[in-house]
């Protein structure tokens, strides 16, 4: 990409409007998935009866459920992304794309 292409793209304000809502999208669901993680992490260091609770008469404790949800949450916030990602933030790029080309 020459120079002059870059400096198109970086001054479009469909760029700008873009990286902002990407960001902010990404840094949302990171902290969720954090939060998710951590309380987790949380709850076996500091409560660990809790999640060592059996669940009706076999061996099976409420952690295992619950770790395959967090695992399971980590799924769904990816889809979530990729869903946006190929909608909203493909439409902008292609726009973006659009009018540089326009430009020249």
């Amino acid at each position: 990409m020459s120079q002059n292409v870059y400096d198109r793209v970086k001054m479009n304000p469909k760029f700008a409007e873009l990286v902002q809502k990407r960001s902010s999208f990404a840094w949302k669901l990171a902290i969720v998935m954090l939060v998710v993680y951590y309380g987790f992490i949380l709850v076996i260091a500091f409560s660990p009866t809790t999640l060592a609770a059996k669940i009706g008469s076999g061996v099976t404790t409420l952690g295992i459920p619950v770790g395959i949800g967090v695992i399971l949450i980590a799924f769904v916030l990816t889809g979530i992304y990729t869903k946006r990602a190929n909608g909203e933030f493909d439409d902008l790029t292609n726009q973006i794309k659009d009018d540089v080309r326009s430009a020249q």
